[in-house]
């Protein structure tokens, strides 16, 4: 174990530290790569029209109208603001929740906090559910599948797929054009 890896104590003491400094947060939040839910609790009585939510492309805001707002600050990343979006809910219990919903641009990296001036969470000790290749749109789908293929080949000692298009407009080139000698071409 390295002198600077945390004792067991210490990581559960880390821990608990951070649940608790989320639990005192006025809202709940959820994330997964690619968006981020925050959900906040108000009297059941409200209606949209009472509320105040700002999704801006770094920023966000809510809360009820002439209030101090309930969350308020910088987004520690972009966001897509015509994918992101906001709903107001009944609860069974005669409260109302505000759901917003917030789709990353960087869908590379979990966030540390909703907005900056938020405490953190330790986003190594996150643990991803599983995906499947079909949970993936058709561009990263393709990627992963590209990203798959080219290892398989590089482990059988095979060209990627890149090197294989290369040498197939070569062979191309070479049959439309019997005429040129390539015999002492030197290609990488």
């Amino acid at each position: 174990m390295a002198d600077n890896d945390p004792t067991p104590e210490q990581e559960a003491a880390a821990r608990a530290k951070e649940a608790a400094e989320q639990a005192a947060l006025p809202y709940r939040w959820t994330q997964t790569i690619g968006d981020l839910d925050v959900t906040i609790t108000v009297p059941g009585n409200l209606k949209a029209r009472d509320l105040v939510v700002e999704l801006k492309r770094q920023k966000l805001k809510a809360g009820v109208k002439g209030q101090e707002p309930i969350i308020d600050g910088d987004l520690p990343h972009p966001i897509h603001t015509e994918e992101s979006t906001w709903t107001l809910t009944s609860a069974p219990d005669g409260t109302k929740t505000i759901e917003i919903h917030l789709d990353k641009i960087g869908k590379q990296e979990w966030w540390a906090h909703v907005v900056t001036t938020a405490p953190k969470i330790d986003v190594t000790k996150i643990q991803p559910e599983n995906s499947k290749l079909s949970d993936l749109d058709g561009e990263t789908r393709g990627m992963v599948e590209k990203m798959m293929y080219d290892q398989r080949q590089k482990e059988q000692g095979l060209p990627s797929s890149d090197e294989q298009k290369k040498q197939d407009i070569l062979k191309k080139f070479q049959e439309q054009h019997p005429e040129m000698d390539f015999s002492n071409a030197k290609i990488n």
